[in-house]
């Protein structure tokens, strides 16, 4: 998924002043449009609730610049799907590149609804 911030996005003015960049979570906000495209995608329901449990930041974003979000699914078990029954991608390793360079990478998990359980973690 590529997308650009533009100037006038209300979250600039202050993230900085007269040297605007692009805070993390407006590129985090565009890592979970991205894991929902790619549900929609599927034919899968959209997750319901995200987490984040890794996340680092290497180098700012403009506003106007061009970037684009690279997701790689990660198998595991999802505490809501019997086991040997298929189902949806749970987790995601995430970047955040502008051409070559890595400005953000991570992992983002959705919970599930059922056990409310993270799947990133073995039932009990």
């Amino acid at each position: 998924m590529r997308f650009s911030v533009p100037a006038d996005h209300p979250s600039l003015p202050g993230h900085f002043p007269g040297n605007p960049l692009v805070p993390g979570v407006v590129l985090l906000d565009r890592v979970i449009e991205a894991v929902e495209a790619a549900a929609r995608a599927a034919n899968h329901e959209p997750p319901g609730h995200l987490r984040l449990p890794q996340v680092k930041f290497m180098q700012p974003l403009l506003p106007q610049q061009e970037a684009r979000i690279e997701l790689d699914p990660c198998p595991g078990p999802d505490p809501a799907i019997a086991p040997g029954q298929a189902g949806a991608t749970r987790r995601w390793r995430f970047r955040v590149l502008r051409e070559e360079t890595l400005l953000a990478s991570g992992e983002i998990t959705a919970q599930s609804a059922v056990s409310g359980a993270d799947p990133a973690e073995p039932p009990a």
